[in-house]
């Protein structure tokens, strides 16, 4: 019988969890924002993680982008002392950008939505 998940979804899960902890609590630097770690994916050989996160303001992703790209030998190292396994996966951000498109979507449906409203609220015959 098959378990219910891979070995990796359960480390890369623990990895978010510790993460989103160490970054909260160990870095303090302003300059961070609203962070979100919003998935982790791990290689079948726990050599690399990657940590998809999102930012708020968005436009300060690609600084937040850099900032945990220089932290992440410190994080790794963090991260070591707290996973149960033999590999600690080295860190790459990736900054999440589905959460931006979605907005833009959610914007442009609703932008239709009150176009399509106004043209409905027309009386018959008047055009």
């Amino acid at each position: 019988m098959q378990a219910q998940y891979k070995r990796t979804d359960r480390v890369a899960e623990q990895i978010q969890k510790i993460l989103a902890v160490l970054i909260h609590k160990e870095l303090k630097d302003p300059r961070l924002g609203m962070l979100t770690i919003n998935e982790v994916r791990v290689t079948k050989d726990l050599a690399y993680a990657d940590v998809f996160f999102s930012v708020f303001p968005d436009e300060h992703a690609e600084q937040t982008q850099l900032l945990l790209s220089n932290a992440s030998s410190f994080l790794r190292k963090q991260l070591a002392s707290e996973l149960s396994t033999r590999i600690t996966p080295k860190l790459r951000f990736r900054f999440d950008s589905s959460l931006v498109e979605g907005q833009k979507i959610d914007t442009a449906l609703a932008g239709h939505r009150i176009a399509g409203d106004r043209q409905n609220d027309e009386p018959y015959g008047q055009e």
